[in-house]
């Protein structure tokens, strides 16, 4: 990919931290106002509104013809050949309420999941940032890393839980040390890097601004990111679609979850 599109997904990504770290700073308590209806036909949040202009912003600045797929503003066509596929604020809940646990999720492609050539996912809170290009790797803060070979003696999973949950999740929960932490590109990411085991959602219903860049870093890590049948998750750029989701180093793992 043109390094000028993989400045710019780090740009973005940069300039929706600090525009949400300063909003957390001085309207901690205006973040989780209701300010409109996104795209997506979700409520949409203070938060998500000032990550979204943010990006909106620096992309008619930088003079790339640069689409954009977000969910507040849907798609927005710029006549450019690559799509930035924004999630401004994944972990939304966790912001306003104070749980330091959200990420802003950034990936370039074209058309489909699939194609996804370039992805980061930064942990707001904690600075950390997550990288993949596609055919070329994985990092984390500059640094080139792999899924683990084999999970961990006591497996440590990431279930969607609460009203989310499905036969899936609760079958693994009465097994397992469980989290659930509300940031399905940060909690992929953490599987990438071996802190956690697997992640699973049962239930259709994660979307591709959800899982863009991270399931680029999944797998160019070595891991796998399937749908709940373990058929290779892939996805239009359509914010209407939705997919059940599990996250893997190994197959090992992903056929032990279908066989549930």
């Amino acid at each position: 990919m043109d390094e000028k599109y993989k400045i710019a997904s780090v740009k973005i990504a940069d300039i929706i931290s600090r525009n949400v770290k300063k909003a957390v700073k001085n309207d901690f308590f205006k973040l989780g106002n209701n300010v409109g209806i996104g795209a997506d036909g979700t409520i949409t949040k203070y938060i998500d509104k000032i990550a979204e202009d943010a990006a909106i912003r620096y992309i008619k600045r930088s003079k790339l013809k640069l689409n954009l797929l977000s969910e507040e503003a849907g798609f927005v066509d710029n006549k450019g050949k690559y799509t930035v596929v924004l999630d401004p604020v994944d972990g939304t809940r966790n912001a306003y309420r104070g749980i330091p646990f959200y990420s802003v999720s950034v990936a370039i492609g074209k058309n489909s999941l699939s194609d996804i050539e370039y992805g980061v996912v930064k942990n707001i809170p904690t600075g950390d940032v997550f990288i993949a290009e596609k055919g070329h790797g994985a990092f984390y803060n500059n640094s080139r890393f792999y899924v683990p070979e084999v999970p961990d003696k006591e497996p440590l999973s990431c279930l969607a839980l609460g009203k989310n949950h499905d036969r899936y999740t609760i079958k693994l929960a009465k097994k397992e040390k469980v989290r659930s932490l509300g940031a399905s590109s940060l909690e992929m990411c953490m599987v990438a890097i071996g802190a956690l085991d697997y992640y699973v959602v049962g239930k259709e219903y994660i979307r591709i601004i959800d899982i863009a860049a991270s399931t680029l870093i999944v797998r160019e890590a070595g891991g796998i990111v399937a749908n709940i049948v373990g058929k290779d998750v892939d996805m239009p750029f359509d914010l209407d679609e939705r997919t059940s989701v599990i996250a893997a180093c190994n197959k090992e793992i992903v056929d032990r979850i279908i066989s549930l």
